[in-house]
């Protein structure tokens, strides 16, 4: 086979994998605006009436705007406290290790392999007592807790590409701890570090497990909003539909316009 068959194919198999990836939010924005009835007819109906009541009720006569401005309270707040602790800890492990490096790391990382479950009532019994159960603060603590360890892991990678004889040239001019981190590393990182904030930013917009145990009404984010259309009445699929389209299209949207920096950033140093 041929160099030009074989990038055919490598092409076609591509655009065939993107499609299937693609289908179920191809099928979500489709059923958006489908009656019920259309919803669940089976076969599935790909010719019907489109209507636009269940967009009406999810954005309009459904709490979508209080739920739209928590998840984007609780989205920044967690993002940018975690980077705030996570940089300079990345920063310290990639440049100054000890004997202990290792060990924090492999902890760091460990937080994130524990099961949801198995920590949910510690947590509820600790916001319970604290008094923020339900509350943007609690959420914020416990988001910036989950994304702590990817902060702290990607940004280590993305300084100890830097070149240290940069950072040595920075010294012998005189700069201090400060100076060199602010002026020499952070410039020199910045596609990671929006990669990092963009990944943060995604894990927590999407979070529903601690969202849904943690809150009640006042501090509930869109992923606990699109749970909502499930009722003892039964489940309002395509009203479902039309909140979660609403609910992705900000993240889809953020990143179609950020994808070179967030592959720039991913595949930073892959290369040399």
């Amino acid at each position: 086979m041929t160099k030009k068959y074989k990038g055919l194919w490598l092409t076609l198999l591509t655009y065939g994998i993107a499609l299937i990836f693609f289908f179920p939010i191809f099928w979500m924005v489709l059923t958006s605006f489908k009656t019920e009835a259309d919803a669940f007819a089976f076969p599935p109906q790909l010719m019907f009436d489109p209507t636009l009541s269940n967009w009406r009720i999810a954005l309009f006569e459904s709490p979508f705007l209080s739920a739209l401005s928590n998840t984007i309270l609780i989205t920044l707040l967690s993002t940018t406290v975690a980077l705030a602790l996570g940089i300079p800890a990345a920063y310290g492990l990639a440049y100054f290790p000890t004997k202990r490096s290792n060990f924090t790391l492999l902890w760091l990382i460990s937080t994130r392999m524990l099961p949801p479950v198995g920590i949910i009532v510690p947590l509820f019994v600790i916001a319970r007592d604290l008094g923020i159960r339900d509350t943007v603060l609690g959420m914020v603590i416990v988001y910036t807790s989950m994304n702590l360890p990817l902060v702290v892991w990607m940004m280590r990678s993305f300084f100890l590409d830097v070149p240290y004889e940069i950072l040595e040239a920075g010294r012998i001019d005189g700069t201090n701890l400060w100076q060199e981190f602010r002026f020499i590393a952070i410039p020199l990182v910045v596609p990671g570090l929006v990669a990092t904030f963009l990944l943060c930013m995604i894990f927590a917009w999407n979070e529903f497990f601690f969202a849904f145990n943690l809150t009640v009404t006042q501090a509930s984010p869109l992923s606990v909003y699109i749970s909502s259309f499930k009722t003892a009445e039964g489940l309002f699929w395509a009203k479902m539909s039309a909140g979660a389209t609403a609910a992705v299209l900000p993240v889809v949207v953020a990143g179609w316009f950020t994808q070179r920096q967030l592959v720039q950033g991913l595949t930073m140093g892959a290369v040399k």
